[in-house]
């Protein structure tokens, strides 16, 4: 009779050495990290995009309800705005109001303040001007342009206005200033551009 040698099966090459099992807890570590890297490839990213999504949302929104508008939104002009109609609203400002109209011809923007004296000077300062060139009783806004913003300069008052007229492309503005309560003057602005 012939004897076989049975020879042992190796489950690894020969050249590289037999590790030990795994450990548990090394296992679960392993696991738990992979998992974490994997939320937080997939998950930031996803979060980002429902923030940006939901503030694209609201800005059109925003857009939408500014666009629809059909007289003054109580809230400030943008500052974008404010640069484009020379409407420097001081810091003081309060009962902020304005309005928007745009067509082929011209633009314009509809804006009230409450200030302060001061506040008021530093806005006529802005426009190169001082509260001496105000004319008592002129109210420097058209009956249209009353019209349009919903304003009506009668009664009360002392009022006085003036008008900054500019060379195009800057803008012209017609100002009316109500003085019925001395210490905070509402003041009421119509900045005309012709593009």
């Amino acid at each position: 009779m012939t004897s076989t040698v049975s020879i042992p099966r190796q489950s690894s090459p020969p050249d590289e050495p037999l590790r030990p099992p795994e450990d548990r807890r090394h296992v679960i570590r392993r696991r738990a990290l992979t998992l974490l890297i994997i939320v937080l490839l997939v998950g930031v990213p996803a979060v980002y995009l429902l923030i940006c999504a939901d503030q694209s949302r609201d800005s059109g929104k925003d857009k939408e309800t500014r666009a629809s508008a059909t007289g003054l939104v109580h809230d400030w002009p943008s500052r974008i705005l404010r640069r484009l109609y020379q409407v420097d609203i001081p810091a003081d400002g309060t009962y902020v109001a304005y309005y928007e109209t745009n067509n082929w011809k011209t633009s314009r923007l509809y804006v009230q303040f409450s200030t302060s004296n001061a506040g008021l000077d530093e806005f006529l300062a802005g426009l190169g001007t001082n509260a001496g060139a105000l004319k008592k009783d002129d109210v420097a806004i058209g009956t249209h342009d009353q019209g349009i913003a919903g304003w009506k300069f009668a009664g009360r008052g002392p009022w006085s206005g003036l008008t900054h007229a500019q060379k195009n492309p800057e803008p012209t503005l017609a100002v009316v200033v109500d003085r019925h309560v001395a210490m905070r003057p509402m003041v009421y602005v119509v900045s005309r551009t012709v593009p």
